[in-house]
């Protein structure tokens, strides 16, 4: 880039995506403002940030909250862009989904609506496949998918809090763009289960469908698959998404194909074979009644048996785009897990 760099406004900067799109922004040039709840995670995200660049004179940070809607009118003004990364995302179900919902929802509106007043030119809105592939009636819920199709959130058995959360939120997003009268632009990337080289203890959630196929925990795999996709390209897709003219106002999906965790674990135990890696796959019924004992498993249940193909040829065709391959995925995942001893 030529002259003074392009201004980027990076909500969620010390999450998985956000850390790793950072990198690749100041990588590329860009100046970047990066979000964050709580300015005690500045020093430690700093750090761990500049072990990948050597660009760190164009990072800075900002406290901000989702749900503050005065603070972003005070970050907007200057900025070119705005990479939407930041939302709740949760280990366990809620007791409450407004929990999720209202935050995931009123941040992405809060942002959109400064970025408008303030001559933005583009937002990228990170969104997930979770508002794309769920909601169906059962024996209706295998197939692929594309970025015409959406999350039914009123059928509440085959969607989740998350799932809902990041569904309204797009959906709400794209409402806005309807009435805005601006010039900004919007587009959405959904990708699938992201994994790839975690940057810190603190990881993204995905991350631990690799550290629980290695840690022991699991005698054996339930009958479950997701579409993966490394993080690295997730970040390559947002910023293309951000820069490519014809992304103005399209949804992305990002992922480079469907794993079933048994495709994961025989991955990993070629790689790792020390390690008790599970090599049975547990009948449904068993993993049903674990989740009683072990709510993490409760997310995954509409998933069992279940295959929610998608179809990432839009991303390939419009954008030039091409994902890592998912083996790199994994293993990279795992090698940054295994370094930072959290398997």
């Amino acid at each position: 880039m030529e002259g003074k760099p392009n201004k980027v406004l990076l909500t969620g900067v010390t999450g998985f995506l956000g850390s790793h799109t950072t990198i690749q922004l100041l990588e590329k040039g860009y100046e970047v403002t990066g979000t964050l709840r709580s300015m005690d995670r500045a020093k430690s995200i700093k750090k761990i940030i500049g072990r990948h660049t050597s660009h760190m004179d164009r990072l800075h940070f900002a406290k901000a909250d989702l749900t503050d809607d005065q603070v972003w009118d005070t970050l907007m003004p200057g900025m070119d862009f705005v990479q939407h990364i930041a939302s709740p995302f949760p280990r366990e179900l809620p007791d409450h989904e407004d929990d999720l919902i209202i935050p995931a929802k009123n941040g992405a509106l809060n942002v959109l609506k400064a970025a408008a007043d303030h001559n933005v030119k583009r937002v990228v809105l990170t969104s997930s496949i979770g508002s794309i592939v769920y909601g169906r009636t059962n024996g209706n819920r295998g197939g692929m998918y594309s970025e015409s199709d959406w999350t039914n959130i009123q059928n509440t058995e085959d969607t989740t809090p998350y799932f809902r959360s990041k569904t309204i939120a797009e959906k709400a997003a794209w409402q806005f763009m309807e009435q805005d009268r601006s010039e900004m632009e919007l587009a959405t990337v959904c990708p699938g289960a992201i994994l790839g080289p975690v940057l810190e203890k603190d990881f993204g959630t995905s991350a631990n469908i690799i550290i629980k196929v290695m840690d022991g925990s699991m005698p054996a795999l339930p009958n479950l698959g997701f579409d993966i996709v490394d993080v690295r390209s997730v970040s390559d897709l947002q910023i293309r998404a951000m820069e490519h003219p014809e992304a103005a106002n399209e949804r992305f999906i990002g992922s480079a194909g469907f794993l079933k965790l048994k495709e994961i674990a025989d991955m990993l135990r070629q790689e790792y074979p020390d390690k008790k890696i599970p090599k049975r796959t547990l009948p449904n019924f068993l993993v049903q009644l674990f989740s009683y004992f072990d709510a993490s498993l409760q997310p995954v249940l509409i998933d069992l048996g279940v295959e929610r193909k998608v179809d990432h040829s839009k991303a390939k065709n419009l954008l030039g785009w091409e994902p890592l391959p998912n083996r790199k995925a994994v293993l990279s995942c795992a090698k940054s897990i295994n370094k930072l001893e959290l398997a």
